[in-house]
């Protein structure tokens, strides 16, 4: 088994990213599926791809996995791998005080979430003696902030462009519940700068003055969306100020491009923060 692959899983509150790296890095393999309900079906829209196809991968070394999506996804992750390779090794990783460069600043630093700790040891080792704000827009939207030497200061949480949406319709008589496919087509790219993963610039569409929407769809998605990019917005001005110094600010996520497209500050752009962690975690400790 000496030189075979490690396979690493993401599994997120709503779907699983996967991949097969080599121990130098090297990615051969990428992809993505969607959970279950209880009830069989699918739990996204686009989730006809709700099980990888992993017949024709070679034999991994071993599975690393971040699971922040709860126990009944661990078992079926755990079914899928015994059905494909019977008695593979397999970690789970937690958030620990220092990883791979890394050091935790939570008070309790195993209450940090896993997906977050594989992002920051992937955002250190791909940006290399900078100070960043990393911001994840998933289901829920995340905030790390972290020095150029590796120490994770803290960071913020709150509910997700598409869970703001979702949260609004359902609690309210009279505004719809939108979810994130029925709102992207609904989103005016904002005005922005960015700079894409590897470091190309990334132009935003310019927008003169502020958008107000005309309907309530649109004032429902574009509300959201500027909701999100002033947290960032506020938190990197704020973190250059006390820091003193530049700090970058990454993005990823899923909703990442209606997020950004309503930023007004520089980012970069890079949406395998965890994996690339794992892939580092896997090397250092599967040796």
């Amino acid at each position: 088994m000496s030189g075979a692959p490690f396979l690493l899983i993401d599994a997120g509150n709503s779907r699983v990213k996967w991949a097969l790296v080599q121990a130098d890095g090297t990615q051969t393999h990428a992809g993505a599926f969607a959970h279950r309900d209880a009830g069989g079906a699918a739990s996204t829209a686009t989730a006809r791809a709700d099980a990888p196809d992993w017949s024709q991968l070679p034999h991994p070394a071993s599975a690393w996995l971040s699971n922040v999506a709860g126990e009944a996804v661990a078992q079926r992750l755990a079914a899928l791998l015994d059905a494909h390779w019977p008695g593979l090794p397999r970690t789970t990783i937690r958030a620990c005080e220092r990883q791979c460069g890394v050091s935790n600043g939570y008070t309790t630093p195993s209450a940090l979430g896993s997906d977050r700790w594989a992002g920051l040891i992937g955002a250190h080792a791909a940006f290399p003696g900078e100070p960043l704000l990393i911001a994840t827009f998933g289901t829920a939207t995340t905030l790390e902030a972290l020095r150029a030497d590796g120490r994770f200061v803290g960071g913020l949480i709150a509910p997700g462009w598409s869970l703001m949406m979702r949260s609004l319709g359902e609690h309210t008589a009279q505004l719809p519940t939108l979810d994130a496919h029925a709102a992207r087509g609904l989103l005016t790219p904002g005005a922005g700068t960015g700079v894409a993963q590897g470091g190309e610039p990334q132009t935003g569409y310019e927008r003169r003055g502020p958008f107000f929407a005309t309907d309530t769809p649109r004032s429902l998605s574009a509300g959201c969306a500027l909701a999100q990019a002033g947290l960032i917005e506020r938190m990197w001005n704020d973190l250059q100020a006390e820091w003193g110094v530049p700090v970058r600010l990454v993005v990823g996520g899923g909703a990442a491009d209606e997020v950004t497209a309503a930023l007004k500050v520089p980012h970069t752009r890079h949406d395998s923060l965890v994996l690339s962690g794992l892939a580092l975690i896997a090397a250092a400790q599967g040796a």
